[in-house]
């Protein structure tokens, strides 16, 4: 019996006859195991494909699950400094497969889900990570106005706002009291630094396995999954990417803590630091108590949120509850990073 998230191709083949002649005939879906938030999907023809992002069916929180915007940035994005597919269609009828969805290309290359990156050299694995580096500072000095996206997002107060939304968005999906959450929706609005009036695109989710890397060479082909980005302060994507650092090694949310990452070539949190205010010129170490402790926080609600999907039965990887059940862990980690020099 076809499942909730299954695509009705023919329906969809239909719709794109006219849209993308190059996909004609009999189409083929394989879901990407990854993307937890919305479903992903390679779709093939026997002459062309390319990868579709829906919205999961059932009922959803506001403001989630936001493909309109990710196809607006990729649209604004695409051709500039830094890499994303090239966005194809968008179509917000969801009585063409159940919900809104958006077509991008198929980019080649390979993803790596661990951020120690298991099967590349130690050269290779310094070179990605001065590619991530380069990917971010791009980020944070990005014309957002040139770009067309002065509107895409509330100016000023970024951190405030977010602390609220995601204290609303983690209250709306709790499932049972974890007390760490509790404790960082009291402390964090306290610790909120002062606004510096920065603005700068912000990815939202800037993790390893969100990028596309050549195959046999450390080179960045794109970035992936801009569903939670906005406008916000260029602090946020490099404190995030940097949670990686600190979280423990695990199959859902594989972090770096507790292995050899010298060894490895993988730079320490100061030289990322570093090399970030060497490109920017900024400098976030004098507020990043609060940078880990925020990222941590958010991370949690997210986990949270796919947690009440799984328990809803519409979330949208097999690894939902799993990811659901590292809530507790997360906020443990926000908590030790607040009350850190």
């Amino acid at each position: 019996m076809p499942g909730a998230l299954d695509l009705p191709l023919d329906a969809l083949g239909a719709w794109l006859a006219t849209r993308l002649p190059d996909l004609v005939g009999p189409l083929r879906a394989t879901r990407f195991k990854g993307g937890q938030s919305n479903p992903t999907f390679l779709i093939e023809s026997a002459s062309a494909r390319c990868v579709l992002r829906r919205k999961p069916p059932g009922a959803l929180l506001a403001s989630a699950h936001a493909i309109d915007r990710e196809f607006r940035v990729l649209s604004a994005l695409h051709g500039g400094t830094i890499p994303v597919p090239r966005p194809l269609l968008y179509c917000a009828d969801a009585g063409i497969i159940g919900s809104a969805f958006y077509l991008m290309e198929a980019v080649d290359g390979r993803v790596a889900i661990d951020p120690a990156l298991p099967g590349w050299n130690t050269r290779d694995r310094s070179a990605g990570y001065a590619a991530i580096l380069a990917a971010l500072t791009a980020l944070a000095g990005l014309d957002v106005d040139a770009a067309g996206l002065a509107d895409y997002g509330k100016p000023g107060n970024y951190f405030a706002r977010q602390v609220a939304r995601w204290s609303g968005q983690y209250r709306a999906s709790e499932t049972a009291r974890i007390e760490p959450m509790d404790a960082l929706i009291a402390a964090l609005p306290g610790a909120v630094p002062a606004d510096d009036g920065r603005i700068a695109l912000v990815h939202g989710d800037f993790r390893v396995d969100n990028l596309v890397w050549d195959t046999a060479a450390p080179m960045l082909h794109a970035v992936l999954d801009w569903e939670l980005s906005t406008l916000g302060h260029p602090y946020a994507d490099i404190s995030y990417f940097c949670m990686a650092l600190r979280l423990p090694r695990n199959p859902v949310l594989p972090g770096l803590a507790g292995i050899d990452r010298a060894t490895l070539g993988i730079p320490s949190e100061a030289e990322l630091l570093d090399g970030y205010r060497a490109r920017t010129g900024l400098d976030p170490r004098p507020h990043w108590p609060f940078l880990l402790a925020f990222q941590f926080f958010r991370l949690a609600a997210i986990a949270q949120g796919v947690a009440r999907r799984a328990a809803q039965g519409n979330a949208s990887s097999v690894q939902a509850t799993q990811a659901g059940a590292m809530t507790r862990t997360i906020a443990e980690l926000g908590v030790q990073a607040l009350s850190s020099d």
